[in-house]
């Protein structure tokens, strides 16, 4: 597996980080638009997990089927054609339809460029899976100043989706030549049920996703309804969460090469919820954002671990194992929010958070058990 592969697998990691953070930006627009009220866009926006959910599983079998290749290539084009359709309907049931379908070709993309770097890192001989992922941050941090940059020099969110259209489309024929023209083998059914060692990473995968869906969605209302900051300023609070888990997915690799997996997910889970815990339980802001980036260093490197653990592990074909642990993943991303929602409805936000930590640090322990992350 060349040079030439591994170009591709960062690139098309790049561009799904993009597109999704593009999406981010384009929320409000979309909401004015349709004009929706906060009710009826937190259903339609479940369109988008809907997709996501039902796609990757068919994403894993047609891989399988076709290759990496044109299933990357196809739901990434899509993904990228329905930025400037979600910039610009004004009707909710069009942009139920239209989220659902970019939903899929998102999660389609995530599925398979999983497979791909699975594919590509066990061809090699040193650790990739962090800096792959490194990559997706990348692409988010870069997506979501690209759009932002261009409204405030007067882009209309058309417009600006257009250029980042023409940017990724690009992106994705340079990176053609270097996708995988196959899959995993079919070994199995296409479709099965996670089990044994690959439910395990699976549900690893699930809390640790569930954190960063958590940070998204609830960081900036901790550090402004406790911590006095202003709306302005409550970015910050996933801007370090972000930033740090960008820098080391960066260095994850030689961290993983030099400590081994299971350090890094044991480290990595403790690390995440004392960061946690700060964040909570201190009341001075500049504490608070240092937990924030102790939580993105303590995650960066966990996911990756677990998928180079399930592409290696022996329970289940790799057709089906990689596609149900980024299902159980996205799971995560999808029902964590709410959890700490419900949480927090029936105490405060603080012990919902609390129990988000406790949750790592059932990671951190867990990975006394896992033979799989030594392989």
């Amino acid at each position: 597996m060349g040079k030439t592969e591994r170009q591709a697998t960062r690139l098309v990691f790049l561009v799904v980080g993009f597109v999704a953070a593009a999406w981010a930006c384009l929320v409000p627009f979309a909401k004015a638009n349709a004009e929706l009220d906060e009710g009826t866009l937190g259903l339609v926006l479940l369109c988008l997990g809907v997709g996501s959910i039902l796609a990757m599983p068919t994403a894993g079998a047609l891989s399988t089927r076709y290759g990496c290749r044109f299933v990357l290539t196809v739901s990434s084009l899509v993904a990228c054609a329905a930025l400037p359709l979600l910039a610009t309907v004004s009707s909710a049931p069009l942009l139920a339809v239209v989220l659902f379908v970019f939903g899929a070709a998102l999660g389609s993309a995530d599925c398979v460029m999983n497979v791909q770097a699975v594919i590509v890192e066990r061809a090699g001989a040193k650790p990739m899976m962090s800096g792959f992922h490194a990559f997706y941050s990348l692409g988010g941090i870069v997506g979501a100043a690209s759009i932002s940059i261009l409204m405030m020099l007067g882009a209309t969110p058309l417009n600006s989706t257009l250029a980042a259209l023409a940017v990724m489309v690009l992106a994705v024929l340079v990176a053609y030549p270097g996708l995988l023209p196959y899959g995993n083998p079919a070994e199995g059914p296409a479709f099965a049920i996670p089990r044994g060692v690959v439910l395990f990473l699976g549900v690893l995968c699930f809390i640790v996703f569930l954190v960063e869906g958590s940070m998204l969605d609830w960081s900036a209302v901790l550090i402004t309804e406790q911590r006095g900051t202003g709306p302005a300023q409550a970015g910050f609070a996933f801007a370090s969460f972000s930033m740090a888990m960008t820098l080391g997915r960066l260095i994850g690799d030689r961290v993983v090469a030099k400590m081994g997996r299971r350090p890094v997910v044991a480290i990595g889970g403790l690390l995440a919820a004392g960061g946690i815990a700060l964040a909570t339980l201190v009341s001075i802001r500049a504490v608070a954002l240092l937990g924030y980036a102790l939580v993105g260093v303590g995650c960066s490197n966990i996911v990756p671990v677990l998928f180079t653990a399930v592409g290696r592990q022996r329970t289940m074909p790799q057709a089906v194992a990689v596609p149900a642990i980024t299902t159980l993943g996205y799971a995560g991303i999808l029902t964590g929010p709410a959890g700490i929602g419900f949480i927090a409805q029936h105490s405060n936000l603080s012990v919902a958070f609390l129990f988000v930590a406790t949750l790592m640090v059932a990671v951190a322990v867990s990975s006394g058990f896992l033979r799989a992350l030594d392989n």
